[in-house]
């Protein structure tokens, strides 16, 4: 296993110049002045590892449309708004959000490995909406106040972006909290650098007594590597349930045969398909977005063609819901 901090100096090397991105994989230079524009207002940022699975010469892979900034970004278009889920509208102060019954998300950070064109939360205020603020303390003192809790979710930002030291230390206060059950990680590290998964972060999460639920996102088999296998198979060691969410993607996972590769290829690595999102409508991502018919003829043919555990449920965030929409027949968003 590399050593501590290996993933660190892989992180802090991350490609985040257009320029050397599409050198390195012989893109054609005309890809390079877009991106630089669209790159000023959410800036590219990819980890090497992740670019080395990627085809060179071919400006349609599925990974680099994922990652690489296009002028698209720069065009507006109506109804695709800064936050499209409604997350300002369900803060609870001190980094703390909360949609749903039960349940509270933790902001834990604004740093990721990886910038995802597609990302719901790249206009969020990260700088004023951070649980890490007070040293974790202001949030830990309203889940404290708040007996219904009884899972918390960790986001951000990505919250493996952070350090063992720091996770351990909000772990370490939340499971003083007695109303707590689950703990809930989102997290790309295992697929963008699994690196991150290290005898440090295994050794945080075997001593965990909370349930752990890690929710790991890839959106195309091709992200499925021996090295993302690996690290799902160490995480799976520790006990933690593993799920994987992805999002509809235009031109990247848009079609059942990719769909149904990545279901296998994620089996395959120990983690079960969970949630197929549709789009989160967020200004700079309407390239990606498909109609909503598409998406449900789609999941049709994945029901058809897979056993059940393998389908993901269909599903779309409406700001102000109070769970997770589902999209299927005489559901509500099949119309639109």
């Amino acid at each position: 296993m590399p050593p501590t901090g290996h993933w660190q100096q892989l992180l802090a090397d991350a490609l985040s110049d257009p320029r050397e991105l599409c050198s390195l994989l012989a893109l054609d230079p005309d890809l390079v002045l877009p991106a630089i524009q669209a790159a000023r207002g959410f800036a590219l940022r990819v980890p090497r590892g992740y670019v080395a699975r990627m085809r060179p010469g071919d400006p349609k892979d599925p990974l680099l449309l994922q990652v690489l900034p296009v002028g698209a970004e720069l065009v507006a278009v109506d109804g695709y708004l800064t936050d499209p889920v409604g997350d300002m509208d369900s803060r609870a102060g001190s980094g703390l959000l909360q949609k749903y019954a039960g349940r509270a998300l933790l902001v834990t950070t604004g740093a990721c490995a990886v910038h995802c064109r597609y990302c719901f939360r790249r206009h969020f205020p990260y700088g004023q909406e951070s649980a890490l603020h007070g040293g974790w303390q202001p949030a830990l003192a309203q889940l404290r106040a708040a007996p219904d809790i009884h899972e918390v979710i960790l986001s951000g930002g990505d919250p493996w972006s952070l350090s063992d030291r720091r996770l351990r230390q909000l772990t370490d206060g939340l499971q003083e909290l007695p109303q707590l059950r689950r703990l809930r990680i989102h997290t790309r590290y295992p697929v963008v650098l699994p690196e991150r998964v290290d005898a440090g972060l295994l050794a945080w999460l075997g001593e965990l007594k909370l349930q752990i639920v890690i929710v790991i996102h890839a959106n195309h088999a091709n992200e499925i590597d021996a090295s993302v296998r690996e690290a799902c198979a160490r995480l799976a060691g520790t006990g933690a349930t593993l799920l994987n969410q992805s999002v509809l993607l235009a031109q990247i996972n848009d079609d059942v045969d990719t769909l149904a590769q990545l279901s296998e290829a994620l089996f395959a690595a120990k983690v079960l398909p969970y949630y197929l999102h549709m789009l989160d409508k967020v200004r700079g991502a309407a390239h990606f977005d498909i109609d909503t018919k598409r998406a449900l003829a789609l999941h049709q043919e994945l029901a058809a063609r897979l056993p059940g555990y393998l389908v993901p449920r269909l599903v779309r965030e409406v700001a102000g819901a109070n769970a997770k929409t589902p999209v299927g027949p005489n559901l509500p968003g099949t119309l639109d």
